[in-house]
């Protein structure tokens, strides 16, 4: 199942993305699917005349995993961390689909960085291998945008990781998914950067849940990006970036200058 949270004519709703027929449609539902059971309110409206929004806003974090490919931690300079290697993304750095990323003005640098993303369903700690699977609602695709130039200035990731706009989210969340072999694929204006697969990853999904819930809780609306296949590159103001993941959709966002 598809949700996904889109703006219409009125405040921003959820809905489930569908089709009648040919038609790509969205049902709206009653209230936030992440608290309430799964109601639909009877309507149906065309996808293409609604806005997609980013699917969810986290009400506390954005958890993500760093040098989690092999092939990444190298072309950063770096061995692969023996655990894995935590930092965080304010919630308000999310964005939705076709939302700008601001360039900032302190960067020269800024770079794209296609992931999967976890979406939590329920409050978590200290979670086991077996109920790792049981606290997530569903996956979705992210950019984990990155001033790479402040990053190393810095040494540590706040500010580059951190900026307004530097965490776009989408399209949907997809509830019925398998993470452990797709194909994940990010393009600059139609050229392709990064082309990997999440086998590739170091620490799998129920291993990365499982770490950070040993000293973190997690609370349902958390997201948690898995990190990075190989190819990182600049972006500049112009630009279009998309990230796409097999079985899960296409996120793209323009980038701008933030004047």
């Amino acid at each position: 199942m598809r949700v996904a949270r889109f703006a219409g004519d009125d405040d921003p709703r959820y809905g489930v993305v569908g089709a009648d027929g040919d038609t790509p449609i969205i049902a709206p539902l009653k209230g936030d699917p992440l608290y309430a059971p799964l109601e639909l309110t009877g309507e149906k409206l065309a996808l293409e005349d609604v806005r997609l929004l980013a699917p969810v806003i986290p009400r506390s974090k954005v958890v993500c995993v760093g040098k989690n490919y092999v092939a990444h931690a190298a072309e950063m300079g770096g061995d692969v961390p023996e655990e894995p290697l935590i930092f965080l993304k304010p919630n308000t750095s999310v964005i939705g689909p076709g939302e700008p990323i601001f360039y900032p003005k302190q960067s020269q640098n800024v770079h794209f960085e296609g992931e999967l993303a976890i979406v939590i369903g329920r409050i978590c700690r200290n979670l086991t291998a077996e109920d790792a699977p049981k606290v997530i609602y569903g996956y979705t695709v992210a950019n984990d945008v990155t001033a790479r130039d402040l990053q190393a200035k810095d040494g540590q990731w706040a500010r580059a990781k951190g900026f307004d706009t530097f965490c776009p989210l989408g399209p949907w969340i997809e509830t019925d998914f398998d993470p452990s072999d797709v194909r994940v694929r990010t393009t600059l204006n139609g050229e392709t950067k990064q082309d990997g697969r999440t086998s590739d990853m170091v620490f799998d999904v129920t291993t990365i849940l499982q770490y950070v819930t040993s000293f973190m809780t997690l609370l349902p609306g958390d997201v948690v990006l898995t990190g990075t296949p190989d190819g990182v590159g600049p972006m500049q103001a112009g630009d279009h970036v998309a990230v796409t993941i097999d079985g899960l959709g296409t996120l793209t966002n323009p980038v701008v200058a933030d004047d």
